[in-house]
């Protein structure tokens, strides 16, 4: 009975427009809890991309199509250091509440050719989103161009703030327990050496070392922290989740820079969860999602 009142629920979810039908958001609740129903024309599944980016290079990604025959809204999700926690568990909820979902590899990172830097990660982060903006690949993914996110977690939070200050045209971006580069770096300028362990103890499966990787993150301390990011971000549409990790302050200090810098349009969510939001999975799933809702064209 459950299942069938989901279903019943989805098939309610429809509001007309002038000579368009298009379906209301889905909950966060129904896609958390229930799948979708099935479509034989078109099945939600698993696409493998490789998206071409600085030097010649291809980084691995993967694409979760949403069900349904689209375009659909879609959100790229980027990873932290080094990555070991994916978030996939939330691009599958996300993808059953409508979205499409886009997840790369950085250069020199999970099997992703070239040698892993800071720097690229914020190259390869905007190839991904001209690679989804490209028609010959929207097309065949179901993207629809017009209706973009961005989101990441921990050093994915950091690549998320950059990218949207930098991008317009997307819909929002939301960040997940973000730390801050630039912090990061100074720390690198007044310990080298505390810096370059931090970095150690971050590298699995990283085409780089901890020392190169201290040594770029001091090269960039001035211009990568949030306190210089936030004027470029005090426009655009930005949602903050955080948790009580060791970036805790860098997520409220981000909030307070861009708020101070005469932004209306940055949110915030606190949870009493570690860096990895171990124990409060369902609720990011329903952050992210109630958020996604919220958005300009959602599904």
């Amino acid at each position: 009975m459950r299942i069938a009142a989901a279903l019943l629920a989805l098939s309610a979810c429809l509001i007309t427009a002038p000579g368009l039908a298009a379906a209301a958001p889905i909950s966060a609740a129904v896609a958390i809890a229930q799948d979708p129903p099935a479509d034989a024309a078109h099945p939600a599944r698993m696409e493998v991309i490789h998206v071409p980016t600085g030097g010649g290079l291809k980084v691995n990604g993967i694409v979760y199509v949403a069900a349904g025959p689209g375009p659909h809204p879609t959100l790229l999700l980027f990873h932290g250091l080094p990555g070991n926690e994916r978030n996939l568990d939330l691009a599958q909820a996300v993808r059953r509440a409508g979205w499409n979902v886009v997840a790369i590899n950085y250069r020199g990172s999970w099997g992703s050719p070239g040698a892993f830097s800071f720097a690229q990660n914020l190259e390869d982060a905007r190839a991904a989103l001209a690679f989804a903006r490209d028609p010959a690949n929207a097309g065949p993914l179901q993207i629809d161009t017009g209706r973009i996110a961005i989101a990441g977690h921990s050093m994915g939070g950091w690549v998320t703030a950059e990218t949207l200050a930098v991008e317009p045209g997307l819909l929002g971006g939301l960040t997940i327990s973000a730390g801050d580069m630039g912090a990061i770096g100074q720390l690198a300028r007044r310990d080298r050496a505390k810096a370059v362990a931090l970095m150690a103890d971050n590298r699995e499966s990283l085409n780089a070392s901890a020392e190169a990787m201290a040594d770029e993150a001091a090269a960039h301390a001035d211009d990568w922290g949030f306190a210089a990011l936030a004027p470029k971000l005090k426009d655009r549409r930005l949602q903050v989740l955080y948790s009580d990790d060791f970036v805790k302050a860098d997520s409220e200090g981000l909030v307070a820079a861009v708020k101070a810098a005469g932004g209306t349009q940055v949110t915030s969510a606190h949870a009493p969860t570690d860096h990895s939001w171990s124990d409060h999975r369902i609720a990011l799933e329903t952050l992210v999602i109630d958020w996604l809702n919220d958005l300009p064209g959602a599904p």
